[in-house]
Parts: C-alpha cells; sequence; structure tokens
C-alpha cells in the first residue's frame, strides 16, 4: 500500500489562482478558476499526495520543496509548488499557467 500525504492548499496558491484566471470563462472560452478546480486540480492533488519524492526538487539541496509540471486538460503546461511540512503533509504554496493557448 502506498503512503499517502495529506495535501493542503495555502493562501497563496489561491492568490497565485485569483491572479491568473477570473471566476468565470473568458469571451473566447477561455477557462476559469473554477473550471481548473473541477478538471485539474484532483489529480495535482493526487500526485503531491502519493508521489511527492518522486518530483522534481525546486531548490538544490532542498528535498522539502518540490514542484511539479505538466500539461493538462486545460492547458499546456502548468507549474505547481509544494512543500513539504514537519508532519509530513504537503502544502501546495503557489500555481502558474501556460496562458499563452490561443481560444479563439
Amino acid at each position: 500500500m502506498t503512503n499517502r500525504r495529506v495535501v493542503r492548499v495555502t493562501a497563496s496558491f489561491w492568490e497565485d489562482l485569483d491572479n491568473q484566471l477570473e471566476p468565470e470563462r473568458g469571451p473566447n472560452g477561455e477557462p476559469s478558476s473554477v473550471d481548473f478546480l473541477s478538471v485539474e486540480v484532483v489529480e495535482i492533488v493526487e500526485r503531491f499526495a502519493v508521489g511527492f519524492h518522486e518530483l522534481a526538487p525546486l531548490f538544490p539541496g532542498r528535498s522539502d520543496y518540490r514542484v511539479l509540471v505538466k500539461g493538462g486538460m486545460l492547458f499546456m503546461a502548468m507549474k505547481v509548488i509544494g512543500v513539504e511540512t514537519q508532519d509530513g503533509s504537503v502544502e501546495l504554496i503557489g500555481i502558474e499557467f501556460d496562458l499563452s493557448m490561443d481560444w479563439e
């Protein structure tokens, strides 16, 4: 059986999300924050929950910070940063989307 970590989302993650995506779809079908939460976030949480140490380290020599870079159903690429806490859980602290896709 796989060890499963608790994964929490921090205020800085929500701020990053709000700064990049609107709550509703754009006029050309650009994805919204609600779309992201409905479609992408479950897989992201799962990757951090069961495969934290398989993810790339964010900083050399710091195994507590990991980064997931992946394509998704809504975006060509996204980068999610997580940090391992003292109790072994993971906090998602940041997200960045490649928003260069042409939605028209």
